[in-house]
C-alpha cells in the first residue's frame, strides 16, 4: 500500500472513529443533561447518589465534547479543536473509570478503557497522522 493510500485509509478510520464516539458522546450527554434522575437511574444506577448539578455538568461536558468531533473538523474552522475535544473526552472517562474503581462497579471500566483508546487515536491521527487544516 502506498503512502498516499494509507494516509487516506487512516484519513477514513478517523472519520469513522470520530462519527461513533460523537455520537456515543452526544446521545449520553443529553440524556445525562435532560433526563429526570429516575430515568436515568434505570440504566446508570450511580446517579441517585451523585449531585444533580454534577450529574448535569458530566453531561452537558460530554455532549459538547461529541460536538467538538465533529463541527471543528467539518467546516474546518480551527480542527485544531478536534484534537482538545478527543483529550477532554479521553479525560472525562479516565475521570468515570476511577469514579466506577472507588465504587466496586468494575466492570463498567472496560467500556471506559475502550472509549479512552478511540479517543487517543483520534487524538494521535487528527494531530500527527492525518491533521485537517483550517480553510483560511
Amino acid at each position: 500500500m502506498t503512502n498516499q493510500k494509507r494516509n487516506k485509509a487512516i484519513n477514513i478510520v478517523l472519520w469513522i472513529a470520530q462519527g461513533l464516539l460523537a455520537v456515543m458522546f452526544i446521545m449520553a450527554g443529553i440524556m445525562k443533561a435532560t433526563q429526570p434522575v429516575e430515568a436515568l437511574a434505570e440504566s446508570l444506577p450511580w446517579v441517585t447518589s451523585t449531585p444533580l448539578g454534577l450529574v448535569r455538568f458530566i453531561g452537558i461536558s460530554e455532549l459538547l465534547g461529541g460536538l467538538g468531533l465533529l463541527i471543528p473538523s467539518i467546516f474546518r474552522f480551527k480542527p485544531i479543536l478536534t484534537v482538545w475535544a478527543a483529550l477532554g473526552l479521553a479525560l472525562i472517562m479516565v475521570l468515570a473509570a476511577g469514579f466506577h474503581a472507588t465504587r466496586g462497579e468494575f466492570p463498567n471500566i472496560g467500556m471506559n478503557v475502550v472509549l479512552i483508546g478511540i479517543a487517543l487515536f483520534i487524538v494521535w491521527g487528527r494531530s500527527k497522522k492525518a491533521p485537517i487544516f483550517s480553510k483560511s
